[in-house]
């Protein structure tokens, strides 16, 4: 299936402005243009795009997110480097958690003391 970037926008709660600015970054290196020269996702363009935005909401930075796009245009050869940068994040990701669960700690304390 094809979608626009419009029908891409309301999917994933994102502007179409955003959209074209991750396409600008080399985020989507992978989203084509139709005859009329917009840009045309398919399936797998949203499985991209979703796996970007996990990224960019679990606090990698924009330029990490391209460096790990690039390595995955050059294939195989760079698997090792792309499972190392996401161990990483998914470290920092899990100390990001403990450290919520902390102070949500914290905070049903306070709330139990207005009980």
């Amino acid at each position: 299936m094809e979608y626009t970037i419009q029908d891409v926008a309301i999917k994933f709660n994102l502007s179409p402005h955003t959209l074209r600015y991750y396409d600008k970054e080399g985020l989507l290196p992978f989203i084509t243009r139709n005859h009329a020269g917009n840009r045309v996702f398919s399936d797998v363009d949203l499985n991209w795009l979703g796996l970007i935005i996990c990224l960019k909401d679990t606090g990698m930075p924009i330029k990490e997110i391209k460096q790990y796009s690039d390595w995955c245009k050059l294939g195989s050869g760079t698997i090792d480097s792309r499972k190392d940068m996401l161990i990483r994040h998914r470290e920092t990701v899990t100390a990001q958690i403990e450290e919520l669960k902390a102070n949500l700690k914290l905070i049903d304390k306070k709330i139990e003391s207005y009980l």
